[in-house]
């Protein structure tokens, strides 16, 4: 229980200090952008660098991460079923809010969550790399495209994951762990320097977002962000629990992650990208800020019946 309100408690302090930093008007108005900006341009790509360079590659595939992996896609496909066949969303707005609804914060909270709560850290690693090299570099592709004009090239397609830096750093890692070798801690101190601002960077910039914020405000976007948030919060975890605990046989420990990791509240980075984009901003605030909320009871949950 601990680990769970230690990372809570993390998160919310650092965005308390961005929306005391906003209030104060200390960093000027342009400061939210700008660390978000930063955030995804270099410090994630640094930190996933670190991160996936040192990760055991024999320990991605696990019965817990299908299970993860299984609940994602389906709670993000009935997302975007209705977002873009019943509400006629756009590519980009349904994108953003498919991503609110499925992509876990396990870099910050989910660390201290393996940390304190399922005693490994490495356990909330593949999940990292199922979200890093499958699930948001297809995610940012198609914001790229319906950010475009016209009609993409093949050209364009191709050139996509060199002109974005958390494709590149991610490949950077894992071509660094499948080799074997193990870089200079003179090489990897710069990367680990800029990688620790990452987490901090989106927390503030989430946290500068707030002034003036009402998430439980009726609007247009209403819908989107009560599906999203019972997707993230109650559908998904319940998936993993149903899918590890009976199709893939899974118990003990292993259920036990498969359900946590799943009922981790979505991930500042959904912000950073919706910024980077300016593609659906408050839904993503907004998500991020009611899921955050919601997901202490979705894990007590778990921890009170699975162990």
């Amino acid at each position: 229980m601990a680990g769970v309100l230690s990372g809570f408690t993390t998160v919310w302090a650092i965005a308390a200090l961005g929306y005391l930093l906003a209030r104060g008007r200390i960093l000027g108005e342009h400061a939210p952008r700008v660390l978000g900006r930063l955030a995804f341009a270099v410090a994630t790509p640094a930190l996933l660098f670190v991160t996936l360079s040192r990760t055991s590659l024999d320990r991605i595939l696990t019965g817990s991460l299908l299970a993860f992996v299984t609940s994602t896609v389906l709670v993000g496909a009935v997302y975007a079923l209705v977002a873009r066949l019943v509400w006629k969303r756009s590519a980009g707005a349904t994108t953003i809010g498919t991503l609110a609804a499925s992509y876990v914060n396990a870099g910050n909270m989910g660390l201290a969550v393996a940390a304190y709560v399922l005693g490994d850290v490495s356990l909330v690693v593949p999940v990292l790399v199922f979200q890093v090299l499958l699930a948001a570099p297809v995610a940012l592709t198609v914001l790229d495209l319906a950010g475009g004009q016209g009609r993409p090239s093949l050209r364009r397609l191709a050139l996509l994951p060199a002109r974005n830096p958390l494709m590149i750093a991610s490949a950077a890692g894992f071509a660094v762990a499948a080799s074997g070798w193990t870089p200079p801690a003179l090489l990897m101190e710069p990367f680990e320097l800029v990688g620790a601002a990452a987490v901090p960077a989106a927390l503030l910039a989430f946290g500068m977002s707030l002034p003036g914020a009402r998430p439980l405000r009726p609007g247009p976007e209403a819908p989107d962000r009560y599906l999203a948030v019972v997707l993230k919060i109650i559908v998904q975890p319940l998936l993993a629990y149903l899918i590890g605990r009976f199709l893939i046989g899974l118990s003990g420990p292993a259920l036990f992650a498969a359900v946590v990791t799943s009922s981790l509240p979505t991930a500042q980075n959904v912000f950073v990208f919706a910024l980077r984009y300016r593609e659906s901003e408050t839904l993503a605030r907004d998500v991020v800020m009611l899921s955050t909320v919601a997901s202490a009871a979705a894990m007590l949950t778990a921890a009170v019946f699975l162990t």
